[in-house]
């Protein structure tokens, strides 16, 4: 057989195999969910070279006690029970838990959950809208975007927040049974939306905003509004007037109402709303429109990504927030206009009100704006492109070559650029230096993580100069907490009545009362170190006056008791500071006390409820001893 017949027969086999794959509509469509999962696997597989970061990764995982005993009847308890981070998501702290369980402190395991997480996720919005529209280019259009756009890192990239591709997990599996309760209603199905949404508001209360999505696919693509029409996908069941709809869906309305009530309670339990005197309603209101314009900013330009936007407080610009008012007006205007374009007004009230939830109009936390935010509302934008390049191209008969080409360029472009923002992810120093370079402004927050960060490194003349730039020269919310940083950082390296200062400062700002608690209990633990104990007492009680529960302030009364010799006091104290929050050194001083007193069976009891908890035992006692000797 000659060369060139050998090549032919070659290229004819591998033809064959071509249309193998894609000889059945179900063939293509497994062959593009594996190649979906395996692009975002490998955009996203340098995320498990990055370590834990100092942004709620130690609260919600390496630090602890609840994640770290691995998953247990207990864990799962607390989980249903605790506003823990001023939030109720059982189903996330179990998933960490598991995570722990698995991999213990090894962050690459944690990091590839959450890469698995978001495949699946790239996947189930592919099937989704294939299924749901019947097309399924423009759908891998969608589900591609998705899979590599760079405002997702923060979300897949970040351990601590698994809360939001596992709440997207659900929140689409509850849009896929709705498509099948669509097609054919039942009590059974009904109810398959209705726990899957439960599981997602589980997860994290974000998707509270699932009812009026539907709403949405109910006008398209489903078309089960009066005198709409459905795209050739899933058989619409017959249509229905608008309030019909809206009362179909009254069950999954109650769940948001509870959720929302719930997720209110955890916030202003663990104080994590912010005053309304400094977050005014203008402020409010107004950075929630120029928000809307920055997001826009960050889909179709995404390289300034940050993982810290400040809120602007004083220094918003009425002018922007009325220039973003009249571009938000004049597209929403627009989307209803064309509204025969079914995929326009969904995409972009999708884009507009999942983002609701998320726009600090009670202000929670102090970021103006956030890209893991963006990880639900963004879909409605990639719509918008996919399926309005597809009708443009196809109205000026474009090829479908050159569309194609047009497409795989930028998801390559999107994945370049994917690839680079995770690397900036890689540790807190590097994550906060890179911060700072694309958030000059308002940047105090960011300087105070920096510093946090090279401290914890060690690198303590670096980070010195980088707490002081913390401290905003115009006192704001937050600054109590950057003093309370100063204290921490004297009082790790011994300077201790510096750090009684900054306490005090602290205290003097007029703290809310979650900062007073930390501040008094830090100061009770200074005044110990330095042997005042009479103002180490009124330190810590000062704290239990205003959170009876705070553990911190227990251990600390705990020790003074025994201290003085009265061990009955003292295992008091530490039994119910162990019944709040357990931890390995608190355990060990409750059998250290409770073997003293010659409890021996409790002793025993609670050496091994720390030997569970505990990641090393030996600097568990260590600290304990520490402790002690003051």
């Amino acid at each position: 057989m000659s060369f060139a017949a050998a090549r032919l027969q070659r290229e004819a086999a591998r033809q064959t195999v071509f249309s193998e794959l894609f000889a059945s509509p179900e063939k293509r469509t497994v062959v593009l969910c594996l190649l979906l999962a395996g692009l975002s696997l490998a955009v996203y597989n340098p995320v498990t070279r990055n370590g834990f970061i100092n942004l709620d990764d130690g609260q919600y995982i390496t630090h602890n006690p609840h994640v770290t005993a691995g998953l247990s009847w207990d864990t799962i308890r607390w989980s249903f029970s605790s506003f823990d981070q001023a939030n109720w998501h059982p189903l996330t702290w179990i998933s960490h838990a598991l995570d722990y369980q698995l991999f213990g402190p090894n962050p690459a395991g944690h990091h590839y959950v959450n890469v698995l997480l978001h495949a699946c996720n790239a996947v189930l919005l592919f099937l989704l809208f294939q299924s749901a529209t019947g097309w399924t280019w423009r759908s891998l259009m969608v589900a591609a975007l998705f899979a590599v756009h760079p405002v997702n890192v923060e979300s897949v990239a970040w351990a601590a927040e698994r809360k939001n591709t596992l709440s997207m997990l659900f929140f689409l599996l509850a849009l896929h049974a709705y498509g099948r309760y669509v097609r054919k209603p039942g009590v059974r199905r009904y109810t398959a939306v209705a726990v899957l949404f439960a599981l997602a508001l589980m997860s994290k209360p974000q998707v509270i905003t699932l009812p009026f999505v539907l709403l949405l696919w109910d006008y398209w693509p489903l078309g089960r509004f009066g005198g709409s029409s459905p795209v050739s996908g899933d058989k619409a069941a017959p249509t229905s007037s608008f309030f019909q709809l809206v009362w179909e869906k009254w069950p999954l309305f109650l769940l948001a109402g509870i959720s929302a009530v719930i997720t209110m309670k955890a916030q202003w339990a663990g104080h994590a709303v912010h005053d309304p005197a400094i977050y005014t309603l203008r402020l409010r209101l107004g950075n929630a429109i120029l928000s809307y314009s920055r997001y826009l900013l960050n889909a179709v330009w995404p390289v300034w990504l940050s993982p810290l936007y400040p809120h602007p407080l004083e220094s918003l610009r009425m002018w922007q927030v009325g220039l973003s008012a009249i571009l938000i007006a004049a597209i929403t205007v627009l989307a209803v206009r064309y509204r025969r374009h079914g995929y326009l007004p969904v995409g972009w009230f999708w884009f507009l009100g999942t983002l609701v939830p998320m726009l600090g109009l009670v202000q929670v936390g102090e970021q103006a704006m956030a890209d893991r935010y963006a990880y639900q509302s963004f879909v409605g934008l990639f719509l918008i492109v996919s399926w309005g390049v597809a009708e443009w191209a196809a109205a000026w008969k474009v090829s479908p070559v050159g569309v194609t080409a047009v497409a795989v360029s930028v998801v390559l472009g999107l994945s370049c650029l994917t690839f680079r923002q995770i690397g900036y992810w890689h540790d807190s120093v590097t994550l906060w230096s890179y911060a700072l370079r694309v958030t000059p402004e308002n940047s105090y927050l960011i300087h105070r993580q920096l510093g946090d960060a090279l401290d914890q490194e060690g690198r303590y003349d670096e980070a010195l100069p980088q707490l002081r730039a913390a401290v905003n020269p115009r006192h704001h919310a937050g600054d109590e907490l950057i003093h309370l940083g100063f204290g921490n950082y004297y009082q790790k390296h011994g300077h201790l009545q510096e750090a009684l200062g900054e306490y005090k400062i602290a205290l003097g700002m007029g703290a809310d009362p979650q900062t007073k608690v930390i501040a008094y209990s830090d100061m009770g633990s200074a005044y110990r170190q330095v042997g005042d104990y009479e103002k180490a007492y009124q330190s810590f009680a000062a704290a239990l006056s205003i959170d009876p529960k705070n553990t911190l302030s227990l251990v600390g009364m705990g020790l003074l008791a025994q201290r003085k010799g009265d061990l009955a006091e003292a295992i008091g104290y530490y039994s119910l500071a162990m019944s709040y929050e357990p931890t390995d050194v608190g355990f060990i001083l409750l059998a250290q006390a409770e073997a003293r007193a010659g409890h021996m069976p409790e002793a025993q009891a609670a050496a091994s409820k720390a030997a569970q908890l505990t990641t090393n035992l030996d600097k568990a006692r260590q600290t304990a001893s520490t402790l002690l000797s003051y």
